[in-house]
């Protein structure tokens, strides 16, 4: 059991498998792809960024944040395989959260945000859809486009299987993690896998990409044990278009085999991503 510091700060240097890999789904964590969008090299994927602050979350608040905590994410600027990173929470403020960030040798910050425990302020904020019992994918979906993301609303539930093998599988390849929770006989899921089912969601109603996450507000709700299948719902609560990317923004749902909400999520991604003029 992790008991609280109440401030933390660890170093990773940002890994990617397979950057040169031309058939990855979300081209944009390619070379190629990213290139083609005017970024200097694979963008790695937001949720496995956001699951890297996980050992630094738990240092500070202690293993508690994962059933009664909550987190509000924003991306500031890619992060690039091989980046050396600082992941950085503070003490807790007057209310109880924790501003964290992780920033580059050159000063850079990556991704930046707040965490606590206990609800998260804009919790009685989130959406839940009265569409409850997964469904099947069919075999035709259509290109999301911002008209259809504005009139979506709920949108097709899905079940998705996490297997002990899974769990352990994506702690040790995805977050590089020796943390006993997510690695036992019975582990717990991992906060960044947990972070990018909105995306899997998104992709099970309609067919999009390349996409960059944006910002999510997550809130986990009980213990997430593996070795289950959950159901995962979702509501489209906005679309929009800024400095010409496309945006939708998803409400999620993971529910327990047994009915219980194990993690609300807010997840707002660029859809669309905009060409840039020139490298970054």
């Amino acid at each position: 059991m992790t008991t609280a510091n109440r401030f933390a700060e660890n170093v990773i240097t940002a890994f990617l498998d397979g950057p040169d890999n031309p058939n990855i789904p979300n081209a944009i964590h390619s070379t190629e792809g990213a290139k083609d969008y005017g970024y200097k090299a694979a963008l790695v994927g937001g949720v496995t960024v956001w699951g890297w602050v996980t050992p630094t979350i738990l240092e500070a608040l202690g293993d508690r944040w994962l059933e009664d905590g909550w987190a509000h994410v924003r991306f500031r600027r890619p992060t690039y395989p091989g980046d050396e990173i600082t992941v950085r929470v503070d003490e807790p403020d007057a209310e109880g959260a924790h501003e964290f960030r992780m920033t580059k040798v050159d000063g850079e910050t990556t991704l930046v945000g707040h965490v606590g425990l206990g609800k998260g302020p804009w919790y009685g904020e989130l959406a839940q859809s009265d569409r409850r019992a997964a469904e099947e994918r069919p075999d035709e979906i259509p290109q999301m486009t911002l008209d259809l993301a504005k009139d979506a609303g709920d949108i097709r539930p899905m079940g998705t299987e996490i297997s002990t093998d899974e769990a352990r599988e994506y702690a040790v390849e995805k977050q590089r993690t020796t943390n006993p929770l997510f690695l036992g006989e019975q582990p717990r899921v991992h906060p960044g896998w947990v972070a990018g089912r909105p995306i899997r969601l998104l992709h099970h109603t309609f067919d999009y990409g390349p996409a960059i996450h944006a910002q999510s507000h997550i809130q986990h709700l009980a213990p997430f044990e593996s070795g289950q299948t959950i159901t995962q719902t979702g509501r489209i609560v906005d679309a929009y278009e800024r400095k010409g990317h496309h945006y939708a923004v998803v409400d999620c749902v993971l529910i327990a085999e047994d009915g219980t909400p194990l993690t609300q999520i807010r997840h707002t991604t660029i859809f669309q991503v905009a060409r840039r003029a020139s490298a970054d």
